[in-house]
């Protein structure tokens, strides 16, 4: 079937709605990447095992299962525009719940302002996903998200080394000066180290609320998810209730272990350089490392497709490399380890970029919940994570044998990629 050109004006309207979609992205990975330099700073700030230090992912990402049912709901009831200010601002509030946590030193704190933050995350990926997806052709979807992804993936490659500076640019002088004190000396410096949290995520939230006011007030379009995602292919009837589209709950277990996947690279790295004698000066830059390779990923999906690979290979050799990267960080020690590890960020750059299309083809009148189920499967970042801590602490003299956690659920998306895309169930 013939495309039918775009005119201008909606070539223009088009091209500011990406800038500012990208610029929300920006923020989704500038909040969401802080986690990986969070993770070590709260364990020594709270004194917590690697399993517990891990909740800091489980209270960040189980609120996107939670809440991303009721966020399709409210973007029903107010829209894509008004529901992205929402979540701007339930976002600001979960920054704000950082100070009375960081005041306190109460673990607890720090996760319920870690869930809030996800909560608004939630509503604002339930609205600007589907979204991104929806601007223009289908076959070129994944090309439009990775420019997403490389706005995503810049904000969280720059925001654990900017919160590093401020929270943990002393670390290893203060793990070490912190043996030699008296109990009562401990708990005071413990205190003050747990303070210096409070300044960024103080800035983190006007900017936030700033945001959420702008967007309001922008020419930011409200298009119709159902019209739009099906104008440039066939339209089928649609189905009984969205269990029947097996190739959406396929999807939506892929996207389960994929951002597991991904947040095992990005949030643990840090932990696990650390559990391997590494200096935290050194270490604490190995999460903006994963991002940087997932950048290099982005870029070249962006050349790559749909010209030259179609998104259903991209997702199948992305599939292949974290199978192979897994087994070479788990095979290898040291440095060399922590180096695949990293690199299982360009391995993971175009899983999710690809999945979205595959899994809401077709969809008609369940893209909302459809988008709402996809963003559910983010709860992997909650589960993965902790199933690592789990094993990292039980295999302390080996530790890089818990990423062997992370081959099931590349064979799971190898599968997708091969097969469960175009599974079709008209029950």
């Amino acid at each position: 079937m013939p495309v039918t050109p775009i005119a201008p004006s909606r070539r223009t309207s088009t091209a500011v709605a990406i800038t500012i979609i990208g610029v929300l992205f920006f923020i989704f990975g500038f909040v969401t990447w802080l986690n990986g330099i969070l993770i070590p700073y709260l364990q020594i700030a709270c004194e917590l095992t690697n399993f517990q230090a891990l909740f800091v992912a489980f209270a960040f990402y189980i609120s996107y299962f939670v809440t991303a049912l009721p966020s399709a709901w409210v973007l029903e009831k107010t829209g894509f525009k008004n529901g992205m200010t929402l979540g701007l601002l339930v976002m600001a509030a979960g920054t704000l719940l950082f100070v009375p946590a960081a005041l306190s030193r109460t673990y607890g704190l720090f996760l319920a302002g870690l869930f809030v933050m996800g909560t608004g995350l939630s509503i604002l990926q339930t609205a600007a996903n589907p979204y991104v997806t929806i601007l223009g052709p289908r076959e070129s979807a994944a090309r439009r998200i990775s420019i997403m992804g490389i706005c995503n993936k810049l904000a969280g490659a720059i925001a654990p080394l900017i919160l590093a500076y401020f929270i943990l640019n002393d670390g290893d002088a203060f793990v070490e000066n912190l043996a030699s004190l008296s109990e009562p000396a401990r708990q005071v410096a413990l205190d003050g180290l747990a303070h210096r949290v409070i300044n960024p995520y103080i800035v983190m939230t006007v900017v936030l609320v700033l945001l959420g006011i702008g967007i309001r007030f922008t020419s930011l379009p409200d298009i119709n998810a159902e019209d739009d995602l099906d104008a440039d292919q066939h339209i089928e009837p649609p189905r009984r209730n969205i269990f029947a589209y097996p190739h959406l709950i396929l999807g939506v277990i892929a996207m389960f272990f994929y951002v597991g996947a991904e947040v095992v690279a990005g949030d643990t790295i840090i932990r696990y350089g650390i559990s391997l004698g590494i200096n935290i000066s050194v270490a604490k830059a190995f999460t903006s490392y994963t991002l940087v390779s997932m950048l290099a990923g982005y870029i070249l999906g962006i050349m790559l497709i749909p010209r030259y690979l179609s998104q259903r290979m991209a997702l199948l050799f992305s599939a292949i490399l974290g199978l192979l990267f897994t087994l070479a960080a788990v095979s290898t020690s040291g440095l060399t380890s922590v180096f695949f590890i990293a690199i299982l960020g360009f391995a993971n750059a175009l899983v999710w970029p690809a999945i979205w299309p595959l899994a809401l083809h077709n969809l008609g009148p369940y893209i909302k919940v459809g988008s709402a189920m996809l963003i559910m499967a983010i709860a992997g970042g909650a589960v993965l994570p902790l199933i690592w801590g789990w094993l990292s602490d039980l295999l302390h003299a080996t530790p890089q044998l818990a990423y062997l956690m992370l081959l099931p659920g590349y064979l799971i998306i190898l599968y997708y990629a091969a097969k469960g895309y175009k599974i079709k169930n008209h029950v």
